[in-house]
C-alpha cells in the first residue's frame, strides 16, 4: 500500500511540474539563447573556454590531479619523473610508471574528460557567434577557434585516435561521435584560422596572437614529420614575431619573469593565502614532503637518467652517448644526518635549476637537506631528488603560494605551454630533418649560449657557484646524425620536467629502446626499479582510449591497438 501511495503522489507532482507554462520559463540563474547572442555572451562563453585551461571543470569524475594543463604525470612515464612519494600513494599512478597501463585508469580518463571539457566551451563560442548576424567576432571566433585546436591537439598528441566534435555536432547535442583516426586536418584548419583571424598583438595577457598561432601551427606540422612546412613557420616566429630569450633561465619559471617575451602561450595561473580556484590544483602533490615550508605530498621526483644527462664532458658538451655511464653522485639511503659531499665533476647549470638535490640551494629556502624533505622510504621507486621549476621561490611567496590544511599548495605560477626556447629547438630539428645544419647548430647554441650567461645557482655563502658548472655552445655540427642527436639532446636539457620528453621520445619512435634502457639503468640508484616496473612495449605510445568513455558511447568509440 505505501509503495502506491508512493506512486500517486509522483505521478500528481510530475503533472503538475510539467504543466506547459513551466517548460516555457527559463531555469533559476539560466541564460536564454536569445539572453546571450550579443557581444557580452560571446564574451562569457570565451572566458569559460580560456577558464578550462586549468582543466578543472564542474561534476569532474576521474583522477583529479589528471587535469594538469603542465603534463607532468606524463614525464612519471618517461625517463625524466618518478611519481615520486610511496608507492601505495596514488596507486592508479604508480601503475602508469611501471607501464601496468589499465583502460580503466582514472588519470587516463580524467585527462581525456578535461580536455573535451575545453573543446565543448570552445564550440559553445563558435555555435553562438554562428547565430548572429551583422556583427564581426572574426577575432573573438579566431580566439576560440584557437583554444579548440589547441585541446584537440592535446588529445591527438595523447590519445592517437580521438573524436572530432564539430561546433555544428556540439550545437545539436551530437557528441556521440566516432573516433575513425588521426584529426590533424582539422587541427590545423582551426590553427589557420587563427593564424588568418588573431592580431598581432592582445592587451590582456595569455590570450593568443596570430604569431601564437603561427608557433602551434609550426609544432603541429613537426609532430606529422612535415619538416618543411614546419620549419617555414618556426622561422617566421623566430625571425619576424616579438619573441626572445628571456636573459635569466629562471624568469620561466618565476612570477618576475611571468609573460615574458619568451612566452609565447602560457596558462594564467595565479594563488592567494588559501586554497585559489585559479592556482594550479592538478599540480597540488608536486612539492616537498615536509620541509622546507611544511607542504604536501612529495610526488614528482626527477630520475637519475635526467640528472646524469646534465653531464658535461670537460669542455662544456654534453656526453652524448655516455651521459649514463656513470652517476652524479645522489644521497640515496644516506640520512640527512650523515655526511655528503655533491658531485664535484662538470655539469650543466640548468641542472640546479631544474632538479632539487641535497647540498644545493632550494629556490631561496636554503640548502636541499636530503631524506628529511623526501617523503619516500627506500623502499619506494622515488630516489633521492625533488622538482624545482613548478615550485615558487622563497622571494615570491606572497605571489605564488596557496595553501591548505593538509599542507596542499595550488601554485600562482604560470605553466608555458610554450616558450620561445622550445621554438628554437623545434625549428633545430626541422633544420635538421632538412638538411639546413648550419640553422639547425645556430638556434641550439643561442639556447646553449644563454644557459651559459645566465646566473648560476650560487654557494650557501652566496659568493661562488654551487657546482662545478661547465657550458659551452657547439662548434659544429659535422653531419646530420650527430645534429640530431644534439638537438633531440638538447630538447631534454632546456625542457625537462615540463611535461614535453614522453611526446618527443614517441614522435621520434625511440621509446622502446630508450625507456627500456632507462629502466635497466635506473636500477643503480634504485636498487628495486627494475624488479617493478614492466617493459615498455611499443603500443604503450598511445593512451588506451577510456573503458568508461567506449561503455557510454555504446560502442562507437574503438579501443587503441594494444589494450
Amino acid at each position: 500500500m505505501m509503495k502506491r501511495i508512493f506512486l500517486y503522489v509522483i505521478l500528481i507532482c510530475t503533472a503538475v511540474a510539467c504543466k506547459e507554462d513551466f517548460t516555457e520559463q527559463p531555469a533559476v540563474g539560466s541564460l536564454t539563447d536569445e539572453a546571450i547572442a550579443n557581444e557580452t555572451g560571446v564574451d562569457l562563453l570565451l572566458t569559460g573556454a580560456y577558464s578550462a585551461l586549468d582543466g578543472v571543470r564542474l561534476n569532474q569524475i576521474g583522477n583529479g590531479f589528471a587535469i594538469s594543463p603542465d603534463n607532468w604525470w606524463f614525464d612519471v612515464m618517461s625517463d625524466d619523473a618518478h611519481k615520486g612519494s610511496t608507492d601505495s600513494d596514488q596507486v592508479e599512478l604508480y601503475q602508469l610508471e611501471t607501464y601496468d597501463i589499465q583502460t580503466s585508469n582514472p588519470y587516463i580518463l580524467g585527462k581525456w574528460l578535461s580536455l573535451y571539457a575545453g573543446v565543448n566551451r570552445a564550440n559553445a563560442v563558435i555555435a553562438l557567434i554562428a547565430t548572429i548576424e551583422d556583427v564581426d567576432f572574426s577575432a573573438k571566433l579566431a580566439e576560440a577557434r584557437f583554444l579548440r585546436g589547441y585541446f584537440n591537439f592535446e588529445l591527438q598528441k595523447m590519445y592517437g585516435n580521438p573524436a572530432y566534435i564539430s561546433e555544428e555536432n556540439y550545437a545539436a547535442t551530437e557528441f556521440n561521435q566516432p573516433n575513425t583516426g588521426p584529426i590533424w586536418d582539422q587541427v590545423e584548419a582551426d590553427f589557420q584560422y587563427a593564424i588568418d583571424n588573431l592580431p598581432t598583438t592582445q592587451p590582456v595577457a595569455g590570450r593568443p596572437t596570430s604569431w601564437t598561432a603561427k608557433a602551434f601551427m609550426g609544432k603541429t606540422h613537426l609532430f606529422q614529420s612535415e619538416w618543411g612546412a614546419a620549419l617555414t613557420l618556426l622561422q617566421d616566429v623566430i625571425n619576424n614575431g616579438p619573441y626572445s630569450l628571456n636573459a635569466e633561465f629562471l624568469d620561466n619559471f618565476n612570477a618576475a619573469g611571468e609573460n615574458s617575451a619568451e612566452s609565447i602561450f602560457a596558462i594564467q595561473f595565479a594563488s592567494d593565502g588559501g586554497q585559489s580556484l585559479n592556482g594550479n590544483i592538478g599540480g597540488t602533490l608536486n612539492f616537498p614532503g615536509g620541509d622546507p615550508f611544511g607542504s604536501c605530498c612529495g610526488f614528482y621526483q626527477p630520475t637519475q637518467d635526467l640528472v646524469n644527462a646534465y653531464q658535461t664532458d670537460g669542455s662544456g658538451l654534453p656526453l652524448l652517448d655516455t651521459f649514463n655511464q656513470t652517476d652524479v653522485d645522489n644521497d640515496q639511503g644516506v640520512p640527512s644526518a650523515d655526511p655528503f659531499t655533491p658531485h664535484a665533476g662538470p655539469l650543466d647549470p640548468r641542472l640546479d635549476y631544474t632538479v632539487g638535490r641535497r647540498g644545493i640551494d632550494y629556490n631561496g629556502f636554503g640548502p636541499m637537506a636530503g631524506q628529511d624533505w623526501i617523503r619516500a622510504l627506500p623502499s619506494d621507486i622515488s630516489g633521492p631528488y625533488l622538482p624545482k621549476k613548478n615550485i615558487y621561490q622563497a622571494s615570491e611567496l606572497d605571489a605564488n603560494q596557496g595553501t591548505g590544511a593538509w599542507g596542499q599548495q595550488h601554485s600562482g605560477i604560470n605553466y608555458n605551454v610554450m616558450r620561445f626556447a622550445d621554438v628554437l629547438l623545434m625549428a633545430a630539428e626541422a633544420a635538421v630533418e632538412t638538411n639546413d645544419l648550419p640553422t639547425a647548430l645556430d638556434y641550439v647554441n643561442r639556447v646553449r649560449n644563454r644557459a651559459k650567461n645566465m646566473s648560476y645557482v650560487l654557494n650557501e655563502a652566496g659568493d661562488a657557484p654551487a657546482a662545478n658548472y661547465q657550458i659551452e655552445p657547439y662548434g659544429s655540427f659535422p653531419d646530420v646524425n650527430f645534429a640530431r642527436q644534439a638537438v633531440r639532446f638538447e630538447r631534454r636539457l632546456e625542457l625537462g620536467m615540463e611535461g614535453h620528453r614522453l611526446f618527443d621520445l614517441r614522435r621520434w619512435g625511440v621509446t622502446v629502446d630508450v625507456l627500456n634502457t632507462y629502466i635497466a639503468s635506473e636500477d643503480r640508484t634504485i636498487p628495486n626499479f627494475n624488479t617493478k616496473v614492466a617493459t615498455y612495449q611499443a603500443y604503450m605510445d598511445l593512451l588506451p582510449i577510456p573503458v568508461t568513455a567506449i561503455d557510454l558511447s555504446g560502442n562507437i568509440l574503438t579501443q587503441n591497438t594494444g589494450y
